[in-house]
């Protein structure tokens, strides 16, 4: 555990010292809290509020979750990488470290988009519904960071990876329960909507706000999480020096 913990800490101080990367990452995710969850006249609640904000929350996380793995490939590009490969500990500890630092990060700017939202006049949660709220958002982000680990991998470059991650992290929030409940979606988007992984995560805090344990959610979360991890830990035995 001891060499996870270390590579996870080498990351995070690299964060917090770049403190424009910080506060680049905030500011679309409050923007659209600000202007959407505000200003955008809704008809079917009277609150919107509280119906988008587990849907930036879940946003937040994975525009966290896609930017880490840009981390993987700094390294590389940087010589760090090749040579944390050659260190005594098992290399999945460099790989367990990235995720966490990753989802660290994405729980770090969830809780602030969380503390503008109840600022705006979003209902507040109780201590069990925060509990129940972070961990669904841990687990999604631990799942999101497995894969982009693994697309980090797979993808090499920089640039390449940038463009992957613009290409996938729009479609993916906005084919999933974000910014409406199903029954408001297109006909053609329902389907998409209900297998999509980000609503998962989102209907999950909802579930929570309504005062119910999702059980649903939490599992296939989970068993995707568990899925999605041991691919990435099967790549990243197969990376040669």
């Amino acid at each position: 555990m001891n060499p996870i913990l270390v590579y996870c800490k080498r990351d995070l101080i690299r964060w917090f010292r770049g403190r424009w990367g910080f506060i680049s990452a905030m500011v679309m995710p409050a923007a659209w809290l600000i202007f959407v969850g505000l200003a955008l006249p809704i008809r079917f609640t009277d609150h919107y509020i509280d119906f988008v904000t587990p849907g930036i929350l879940a946003m937040t996380i994975l525009s966290a979750s896609l930017a880490g793995g840009g981390l993987l490939i700094m390294d590389r590009m940087l010589g760090f990488f090749n040579k944390f490969l050659a260190l005594p500990p098992p290399r999945e500890s460099i790989l367990f470290g990235k995720i966490l630092v990753i989802t660290i990060r994405g729980l770090i700017q969830s809780t602030i988009i969380l503390c503008i939202a109840f600022l705006l006049g979003a209902r507040i949660y109780s201590p069990v519904q925060l509990v129940f709220t972070y961990f669904i958002l841990f687990i999604f982000g631990a799942l999101l960071s497995s894969c982009a680990t693994t697309l980090a991998i797979h993808v090499g470059d920089h640039d390449q990876y940038a463009a992957v991650n613009a290409m996938i992290s729009m479609p993916i929030f906005f084919t999933s329960s974000a910014m409406m409940p199903y029954d408001q979606m297109p006909a053609w988007l329902q389907p998409v909507a209900h297998v999509n992984p980000l609503s998962f995560a989102i209907d999950g805090i909802r579930f929570i706000q309504a005062g119910t344990i999702p059980v649903f959610q939490l599992t296939i979360l989970s068993l995707l999480c568990i899925l999605v991890l041991g691919l990435s830990v099967h790549v990243f035995r197969k990376v040669k020096l």
